[in-house]
């Protein structure tokens, strides 16, 4: 067994998305039936027990046996389901998360257990429930109809690969048997020729007969484990004659392969494999040498003009583009992963600051590269803190201001073209742009005499250290503001947008790229010199011939169809030497909700670009998201769209000439 295969390591990874379901479960308890989910809670908690007992993580059983013998009260209807057992539930599940994060039991994790051991006692009325753990026992569950003796019958046809997974059906029906009087039946009709037959699989399957008082969900935790893959049935029955069951036997006997064949097609087509980020990475890496060494012999092969590589090169083009497709696929995952942690996050902050507030989340199955989604948690949970301690009004107020007692977020994501939007919405108070007109005059930001549009005011709130709140809270306002989100948003080569209503809600859109990996690119030329433009922001090029800035007074400005576009001049803004040609080209991009124009000697071509990182010694060229390896050798700059146009709207504020400037309609950074 290799390292990557360790099972305390899978069971480690199991857990954490055990821990994550039963916190889902616990914070949607009210969106669906109750019985279920406390019937899902257990299985998830006995499922931690059971496979922590089994790997040698007994502090972590003997703590879930408490809560499965409160779990198990409920769903005997002896205990309610109170708000202040989700509480418990939950902070029980912070503690095991804990303990699996702490190699050495602490102090503080005993505490913790102690107290949470002591509030589940207090609930039954038990304090004796702090005693030691009794041994490990077939989890028992009364029926309605307990207090009689009833006869069941089971038949369990396992998974072929029970053997395999290290499960031994022996120790099921041991454990059948300590439910009561047990008669088992096993049929060996399904064993194959001694040829054909496979040591490590299993082909017996067995009818079990049962009396006991205990109820079917008792019996189905005994299967617990070996759901997937088996077929279980569990029928009430009264006494069954011999030949009866003989008679259903054949039938099951029958008919079993099929379905088993059936079942494990299934099981096939839903299973998953889980791979080490490192591997996925370096894989990730490999594509990106080789659609580089891709594009060099694309390259050679027609500098040489031969006919006969003209065929094999394109070929090898189009695989190359459907391995980089799938590669970059395999990295891309849901965004509702991401969205089901703030979940907990509003219930936590809301009972806080005694605010309701309810979380919706849209567009859960919208796919992101996981490079992106690791780097978009924190900027998201920052929005969400704004909106909970700045957005949303207490009761009191949504009240008087008639609005519903109870506020919403509501977290979405879709695609947009090429790029995904990541929207967060409350429907609280807005931003106050008076107050935020006034703290921006205070601080010299804008003149008294100023005129600026609402938006912006809005992206006033992005300069560093520019708050309008009285007073910092433990919530929001620990020295992190919307500046450093903005930030983390950009060098993910994104945006950030911000849409407002006064007593309607705040609206925040981030826009981000799919993948960071590779992307396809406009390769363009000034003074031979390669750059490259994201083809996701590209929308035409237009030509500009060199008399036409003689005719704008040497602004930078070309018409498009009837339109006015600013542009940049890459050979002005770079300070390059030369003599443009009597013909350039203008390539206009997509900044925000307006258009701007970057103005080129020559537009080369689309181009597969696999993004390098620039390294320390360039990390004060803003103006690039990154570097390429071209087919010849050379490095080509990535540029950064939103940077480029800051960069030459505070160059041309520092010159005092409006030649390289962006239009104030345009750019606006506060």
């Amino acid at each position: 067994m290799s390292p990557e295969t360790n099972p305390v390591d899978t069971y480690l990874l199991e857990a954490e998305d055990l821990l994550e379901q039963i916190e889902q479960i616990v914070l949607g308890l009210h969106e669906h039936g109750d019985t279920e989910a406390v019937n899902q809670l257990f299985r998830a908690f006995h499922t931690i027990k059971g496979s922590g007992a089994m790997f040698g993580f007994d502090r972590i059983a003997d703590f879930t046996h408490h809560i499965e013998t409160v779990l198990d009260r409920v769903r005997d209807g002896v205990l309610p389901l109170s708000r202040e057992l989700t509480e418990l539930i939950l902070a029980a599940r912070d503690h095991i998360h804990a303990m699996l994060s702490a190699p050495h039991p602490t102090g503080a994790l005993d505490e913790a257990r102690e107290r949470i051991i002591a509030a589940l006692g207090t609930l039954l009325g038990r304090p004796e429930i702090n005693e030691p753990t009794p041994p490990p026992r077939p989890p028992h569950h009364q029926d309605p109809k307990a207090g009689r003796s009833t006869i069941w019958l089971i038949r369990f046809h396992p998974d072929p690969d029970l053997m395999v997974n290290g499960t031994n059906p022996v120790w099921l029906l041991d454990a059948l048997r300590a439910l009561g009087a047990c008669e088992v039946t096993g049929h060996a009709d399904l064993v194959p020729s001694l040829e054909d037959i496979q040591p490590d699989r299993c082909y017996i399957w067995w009818e079990v007969r049962l009396e006991t008082d205990a109820g079917r969900d008792a019996i189905r935790d005994v299967f617990i484990f070996v759901e997937d893959g088996s077929q279980i049935q569990i029928d009430e029955a009264d006494e069954i004659p011999l030949a009866a069951r003989q008679v259903l036997g054949e039938v099951r006997s029958n008919t079993a392969p099929e379905n088993r064949q059936a079942t494990h097609k299934q099981q096939v087509a839903d299973s998953t494999v889980r791979v080490p980020a490192e591997k996925l990475d370096s894989l990730v890496n490999l594509v990106g040498e080789l659609v580089m060494n891709q594009s060099r012999l694309t390259q050679a092969a027609a500098h040489f003009g031969s006919s006969e590589l003209a065929s094999p090169v394109e070929e090898i083009e189009r695989l190359v583009a459907e391995l980089r497709d799938n590669v970059l696929g395999i990295r891309m995952m849901p965004i509702g992963r991401t969205f089901s942690r703030f979940k907990r996050l509003v219930h936590d902050l809301s009972a806080e600051l005694n605010k309701e507030i309810d979380l919706i989340t849209e567009g859960a199955d919208t796919e992101l590269d996981k490079t992106v989604l690791d780097q978009l948690g924190d900027p998201l949970v920052h929005l969400i803190r704004n909106c909970i301690d700045h957005g949303i009004e207490t009761r009191e107020d949504r009240e008087h201001c008639g609005k519903p007692a109870r506020g919403t977020i509501r977290l979405s994501a879709l695609h947009v073209g090429s790029n995904v939007v990541v929207s967060i919405a409350d429907d609280g108070r807005g931003l106050d742009t008076s107050a935020i007109r006034a703290k921006a005059v205070e601080r010299g930001l804008i003149a008294p005499d100023a005129s600026p549009s609402d938006r912006e005011i809005f992206n006033l709130v992005f300069v560093p250290g520019f708050s309008t709140a009285r007073a910092v809270t433990e919530v929001s306002g620990r020295g992190v503001g919307m500046d450093v989100v903005r930030r983390q948003i950009e060098a993910l080569r994104g945006s950030v947008a911000i849409e407002s209503q006064p007593g309607r809600g705040t609206k925040i859109s981030l826009t981000l790229p799919l993948t960071l990996a590779i992307i396809d690119g406009l390769l363009v030329e000034v003074e031979r010199e390669l750059f490259i433009l994201p083809m996701v922001l590209v929308t035409e090029n237009v030509e500009l011939p060199i008399r036409t800035r003689s005719r704008n007074n040497g602004r930078n400005i070309v018409a498009v169809r009837g339109e006015l576009v600013p542009y940049i001049d890459l050979r002005e803004l770079f300070g390059m030497s030369g003599r443009p040609p009597e013909i350039g080209k203008v390539v206009i991009v997509r900044h925000e909700d307006t258009r701007v124009g970057v103005a080129v000697d020559r537009v080369v071509g689309t181009h597969q670009t696999v993004i390098q990182s620039l390294g320390r010694l360039y990390r004060s060229v803003e103006v690039a998201s990154g570097a390429t390896i071209m087919g010849d050798g050379t490095v080509s700059l990535i540029l950064d769209i939103t940077r480029l146009i800051h960069f030459a709207d505070r160059r041309c504020r520092t010159q005092e000439t409006r030649r390289c400037c962006v239009s104030e309609a345009v750019v606006s950074d506060g």
